[in-house]
C-alpha cells in the first residue's frame, strides 16, 4: 500500500504545473495569474548571475534559456503572452480573466500584444543605453556617454513620451485595459512598472491603475511566493 501511495503522489507531482521563476523578471506575471486561477502549481526558483543574465540551467528547460517558462506535463511553454493565453484557455473555465464581448475582447487582444511588441522593446533599449557607460573602458566612457545620450534624447525619449501620453489618456477613461480585470492587465503591469521606475515623470493614471490591480489578494500572494 505504501508503494502505491508513493507512486500516486509522484504522478501528481509530475502532472502539476511548474513555473520556472527567475528573480526580477517577467515570470512574476505568470505567478500572479496562477494565483488568480487558484491553480495548484510548484515553483522552481532561479537566481540571476552577477552579470544579470539568466543562469544556464534554464536552457535545460527551453533552448532560449529565458524566463518565464511554464511546464505542463511534457510541454515547456515560453513567452508571457503565450503562457497567459494558455492558462486562460485551459484553466479559466468560467472565462473570468478574458472578456467575451467583442469590444473588450479586441482590447484584450491588442494590449496583450502591445505590451511586449511595442512598449517593452523601447524600455529594454532604454535600459541598454543607460548601462553602456558602465561597461566600457574608462578612457572612452565620455564618448560612449555622449553617443548614448544622443540616442536617448533623439530616439528613445520622444517615442516613450508618445507611449506614456497614449497610456495616460486611455487609463483616464478606463479602470482596466479590457473592460473588467483580465490577464491583459497582468500582461501590461510589467512595462508600466518599468515606466515608473525608469522615468522621472508623475503619471497619475498609470500609478492609479497599478495601485488598483496590485491590491488584489492574488497579487499579494504571488508577491510573497515570488521571494525565495
Amino acid at each position: 500500500m505504501r508503494s502505491i501511495n508513493l507512486k500516486f503522489w509522484r504522478e501528481i507531482e509530475n502532472n502539476m504545473l511548474t513555473l520556472h521563476h527567475l528573480e526580477q523578471s517577467r515570470s512574476f506575471r505568470i505567478l500572479w495569474a496562477l494565483e488568480e486561477l487558484q491553480q495548484d502549481y510548484q515553483i522552481q526558483y532561479y537566481k540571476r548571475l552577477p552579470t544579470y543574465a539568466a543562469p544556464p540551467e534554464l536552457k535545460q528547460i527551453h533552448p532560449l534559456g529565458k524566463a518565464p517558462i511554464l511546464q505542463d506535463d511534457d510541454r515547456a511553454i515560453a513567452e508571457s503572452a503565450v503562457i497567459l493565453e494558455y492558462l486562460q484557455s485551459k484553466y479559466d473555465l468560467q472565462n473570468q480573466f478574458k472578456p467575451q464581448n467583442d469590444e473588450d475582447a479586441f482590447q484584450y487582444l491588442y494590449w496583450m500584444h502591445y505590451a511586449e511588441g511595442s512598449l517593452m522593446p523601447l524600455l529594454v533599449f532604454q535600459l541598454v543605453m543607460n548601462n553602456v557607460g558602465r561597461n566600457v573602458p574608462f578612457i572612452i566612457r565620455p564618448i560612449a556617454n555622449k553617443i548614448t545620450d544622443g540616442i536617448k534624447a533623439g530616439f528613445i525619449r520622444p517615442r516613450l513620451k508618445d507611449h506614456i501620453a497614449f497610456l495616460e489618456e486611455y487609463l483616464s477613461q478606463h479602470d482596466y485595459f479590457a473592460g473588467q480585470f483580465s490577464f491583459a492587465d497582468i500582461q501590461m503591469s510589467f512595462p508600466l512598472e518599468a515606466i515608473l521606475t525608469r522615468t522621472t515623470g508623475q503619471y497619475l493614471n498609470i500609478q492609479a491603475f497599478l495601485t488598483l490591480i496590485q491590491s488584489r489578494p492574488a497579487f499579494q500572494r504571488a508577491k510573497q511566493k515570488g521571494i525565495e
